[in-house]
């Protein structure tokens, strides 16, 4: 294309907008989707002249041709009355106001002045006589005249394409396209543009006829197609999204659509056409039966079949949508409803997957336990269905009915079933479960046609996560072996040497890595040259003809332009405003104590600055988490190192190393304790303190926040300052009723701290009493954890080899090849314990393994689970563990309480069979509470009282009760003569009221109401 081109085609745009940007289909989607629903009367009016305006002005600063250089250049002569009047004219055609009335239809020009006349006559004769030279000079003087001559520019094309010069021709008539408004005449011009090449000008041709007939489809459909071939994605997207508004829902138009917005990465919008498209058929063909208007057969789905409900469950289970829950639904709604069973709705009130249970015929030795009333529904399921429903399972963290899909899927043969094998390992790996993934990594890499350098890179990731690092070694190995170029497999196989002491292999790997970035360096040199020789070829089209498929290359460029030296007195400058804050806050504290409102406020100001210094700070939030924090100028480097850097600098420590340990020592990173000049230590005491006074100040979700955040920084990686962390949560949470946050960092410390009491004692004391404290006590999530932590306790204690030590949770696990496998591994990944350990040689001296190992069984952990089920109303459960808790632990009054308790709401079920010896244990189990308590505490005899006055109101033996809590209230006014705390005296006072209102004996509840429950 020549320069004056290039300029012509820069100028022209496809909106009627006072902008200059070059004509080009993606500039013009979002005018085509306004288009879809404005009147016909709207769009030739406003659109078309506006464009010929441009086209126009474009044409004057450029050449038509050989013959006319220069000649629309002259100044133009406008009849301003006639410009002012043809405004008008358009205006109204646009709004639809004041429109003129025509009887014979649309006027395609102004009116022509009789010179023009003249001319066009002239230069029709030329034409008839095959001057063409003279008919080409008296349409330019035409056109010089009034440019919205429409037959002048029609001549004048039809001249060039009598000489042979068809690409001239087709600009011309693109021009007189414009005045005419003619949809067959753009449809035209359309093909001929893309017969010729020109497909961004096929493209702007296609719109125009769109605009002028917005019922022809097909120009949506020729449109996308062409944008499909050039790479403009973003314009096909519109146009489909165009045709779908004609025909909704329509799944030819919806997989055609589909790749294009996968491409585009916009999941959530084909998400939503297909939901959409799913619903409608649901509710048009509630049986999942439709008629084919082709073959007039009965088709399944009516089109709607199940490669669209996987296409569906897929987007909903991308990491980009996570949409996990949706995902599950579509499958099990959809096969419902493919099966003809759409109106078996109540399978949706079921949490788990037991609609589509298999026969245990089916898979011998494969049994699942459900529990509730309805039965397994075993209905058919197809293997892809199930791997959806697998995914989706693992993902959102049910491990168990994921792990259920996944062992059927992975029953089948993995010759036909090689990818959703992979993608079930993927799932699990995305989880760190890798003890689950290993094995699916393991048996597709077995056989050559399955395996993948994927498959083995992951293999070797989970053996390395699990602590495998001899086994990891050796398919790095593999994969070196198959591909000599992977220097990812070679960094890594490097580290695996050099955490095992063996620095000369290391080094070897990293020397042999140097060839590989030459070649690399090389290849990258070779296609930026290639890059920078590619040119747009010249072409006669009136827009630029490029493939808009790949995007430019953008050259990076640092965003500091400060010198070190410039850098370095910033941070002092910081670290002076700092130490002023944080001396500050330290002053102000002592007076916040005493109350003071406006001392706090100002507290509150100086310690948010110190917080959100510290929290912005990058260098204390790295992504390597296991590294301490090394100081702010540890070393000077580039802000982002490239791959050949890190291999580099590998082979370099690697020779250190092998040169001399001192050396080696010395290289080592620094660790610094301080922060712009205050310790970690009073760092964290600040965090608490200000997360502590917003909650007070009903502020509690910023002090969690901060919280939080605190536990990723790597100054507080080490387990102490994790623990004083997480008990900061659980305090602020308690204080603002946050039970399920308080919950949550009790399980973190009950995975950290493994065998240890204090944590389960911390739970009971943070879920003492109270509605939403039981409600948090019995969450499923807590009883499958303490059952977990049972199995591996009662392991510990009967067989200590079958439990080994997880170097990512840094806690013990049960062996891969239990019963339970997989289990811990997942606990561990649902609660982040291990994020701050990579690997177990990585694990400081304070996360290593455990050499504790309990060698008898604990009746805490036992009776703690018992008195979850007896919360949960799961009394025959309750009692099964308590008495286990029991018989460990037989001289325990709470046991013994417990176990009463559990009788009792026992018998009063109505599945109960043997209520009065349920009734006589419970007594004798508070008989023997009783003997424990008094004798190990004497002054609490009130408390043995109340608990059989209760025992004996829920019995219904109220005048038993009524002997029990008068006790009580004896004993409590002893101590209320001495000034001492009356312990139970309100709750029997109450309890004893109600059965004095229930027996009729107002006056004495009344009595009791004054004296002891009035304040």
């Amino acid at each position: 294309m020549s320069s004056s081109e290039e300029h012509s085609s820069d100028e022209m745009t496809d909106t009627s907008d006072n902008d200059s940007s070059r004509f080009a289909p993606d500039e013009s989607d979002e005018k085509l989707e306004d288009a879809v629903d404005a009147s016909p009367s709207e769009r030739p009016g406003t659109l078309n002249d506006g464009d010929f305006d441009r086209l126009v002005e474009s044409l004057r600063q450029a050449d038509v041709g050989t013959d006319t250089t220069g000649v629309l250049s002259k100044v133009w002569d406008f009849n301003a009355e006639e410009q002012d009047a043809e405004f008008k004219n358009d205006l109204r055609a646009a709004s639809g106001i004041g429109r003129l009335k025509r009887k014979r239809g649309r006027r395609t020009g102004p009116v022509l002045s009789q010179q023009v006349k003249s001319l066009i006559g002239d230069g029709n004769q030329a034409y008839v006589d095959g001057d063409l030279q003279a008919c080409i000079h008296a349409m330019l003087e035409v056109i010089r005249i009034e440019p919205r001559a429409a037959s002048a520019w029609s001549v004048l094309a039809q001249c060039h394409e009598d000489m042979g010069d068809i690409r001239k021709a087709l600009q011309l008539r693109i021009m007189a396209a414009h005045l005419l408004h003619d949809p067959e005449l753009w449809e035209r011009l359309a093909v001929q543009s893309k017969e010729l090449g020109y497909n961004q000008q096929a493209i702007y041709c296609y719109r125009k006829l769109y605009n002028l007939d917005p019922t022809n489809v097909k120009a949506l459909l020729d449109r996308t197609f062409i944008a499909k071939e050039i790479g403009d994605l973003r314009t096909a997207r519109q146009s489909l999204l165009a045709v779908l508004k004609h025909i909704p829902h329509d799944l030819g138009v919806l997989k055609e659509l589909r790749p294009i917005l996968i491409e585009l990465s916009d999941l959530s919008t084909c998400a939503s056409l297909f939901q959409a498209a799913f619903d409608h058929s649901q509710l048009t063909f509630p049986s999942g039966y439709g008629v084919n208007l082709d073959s007039s057969a009965s088709v399944s789905g009516a089109g709607f079949d199940l490669m669209d409900l996987f296409v569906l469950a897929d987007l909903y289970n991308t990491s980009t949508l996570f949409q996990y829950e949706k995902a599950i639904q579509v499958i099990k709604r959809g096969c419902r409803w493919l099966q003809g069973r759409a109106e078996q709705k109540y399978w949706d009130m079921c949490e788990d997957d037991r609609e589509y249970d298999i026969d245990p015929e089916t898979l011998p030795g494969f049994a699942i336990v459900r529990e509730g009333d309805l039965r397994p529904g075993m209905y058919p399921l197809d293997v892809n269905a199930r791997h959806r429903l697998a995914i989706a399972r693992i993902k959102m963290g049910d491990m168990d009915e994921g792990k259920m899909h996944a062992t059927i899927i992975l029953s089948e043969n993995v010759m036909d079933y090689a990818p959703l094998f992979a993608e079930i390992a993927d799932a699990y790996f995305e989880r760190e479960i890798y003890a689950e993934a290993r094995p699916v990594y393991e048996v597709l890499g077995a056989d050559a046609s399955t395996s993948s350098l994927h498959v083995l890179l992951q293999a070797a990731a989970c053996r390395r996560m699990l602590g495998d690092l001899k086994e990891a070694a050796e398919v790095y190995q593999h994969v070196i072996l198959a591909d000599p170029l992977n220097t990812d497999a070679k960094m890594k196989l490097a580290e695996i040497y050099e955490v095992l002491n063996e620095p000369r292999k290391a080094l070897d790997l990293a020397d042999d890595g140097l060839p590989v970035i030459d070649h690399r360096r090389r290849m990258h040199r070779e296609n930026r040259a290639g890059g920078e020789e590619s040119m747009p070829m010249p072409s006669s089209s009136l827009f630029v003809e490029k493939s808009r498929g790949k995007a430019r290359e953008s050259t990076f460029k640092s965003k500091s332009g400060l010198s070190p030296a410039q850098v370095r007195a910033l941070e002092e400058e910081k670290e002076k405003e700092v130490i002023r804050g944080y001396s500050r806050v330290r002053d102000l504290w002592p007076e916040i104590m005493v109350g003071n409102e406006v001392t706090a406020r100002e507290w509150l100001l100086e310690a948010e600055k110190l917080v959100e210094t510290f929290r912005e700070t990058r260098n204390l939030f790295l992504t390597t988490r296991n590294n301490p924090f090394p100081g702010m100028f540890r070393q000077h480097r580039r802000s982002k190192r490239s791959d050949e850097a890190n291999e580099e600098d590998m082979a370099s420590r690697l020779q250190l190393e092998l040169e001399s340990e001192r050396l080696s020592q010395k290289g080592r990173l620094s660790i610094a304790n301080a922060f712009r000049g205050v310790t970690f230590d009073n760092w964290l005491r600040l965090f608490m303190q200000y997360a502590f006074l917003l909650t007070n100040r009903h502020q509690y979700a910023l002090a969690e926040e901060v919280l939080r955040h605190i536990l990723y920084s790597n100054a507080y990686q080490e387990t102490s300052a994790q623990t004083t962390i997480r008990l900061s949560i659980i305090t602020c949470a308690t204080k603002a009723r946050q039970y399920p946050a308080a919950l949550e960092q009790c399980r973190r410390l009950m995975n950290v701290h493994q065998f240890n009491n204090e944590p389960l004692r911390l739970l009971c004391a943070t879920l003492a009493s109270g509605l939403r404290q039981t409600d948090s006590f019995i969450i499923s999530t807590l009883q499958k954890h303490m059952l977990r932590e049972m199995k591996i306790h009662d392991t510990a204690v009967k067989d200590r080899e079958a439990l080994r030590w997880g170097p990512v949770g840094r806690r013990y696990v049960l062996a891969p090849g239990g019963p339970n496998k997989g289990e811990e591994a997942d606990d561990a990944a649902g609660d982040d314990v291990g994020d701050a350990i990579q690997n177990e040689t990585e694990a400081t001296p304070d996360t290593g393994p455990n050499r504790f190992l309990p060698t008898r069984h604990n009746p805490m952990l036992i009776g703690l689970y018992g008195q979850i089920c007896c919360a949960a109303k799961s009394y025959q459960s309750a009692i099964f563990y308590l008495l286990h808790a029991y018989d460990y632990c037989s001289n325990e009054p709470l046991i013994c309480l417990s176990l009463a308790v559990a009788s009792l709401g026992r018998a009063m079920q109505r599945q109960a069979d043997n209520r009065h010896h349920l009734v006589t244990q419970a007594m004798a189990f508070l008989s023997k509470y009783r003997t424990l308590r008094t004798e190990a505490r004497p002054s609490r005899i009130d408390e043995v009282e109340y608990n059989f006055g209760r025992a004996f109101q829920q019995l219904g033996l109220h005048s038993h009760a009524v002997r029990q809590y008068e006790r009580v209230l004896q004993l409590a006014g002893d101590k209320l003569g001495r000034d001492e705390d009356v312990g139970l005296a309100r709750e029997a006072a109450y309890n004893l009221s109600l059965i004095y209102v229930t027996t009729g004996a107002t006056p004495l509840a009344q009595e009791l109401y004054r004296k002891w429950l009035s304040i």
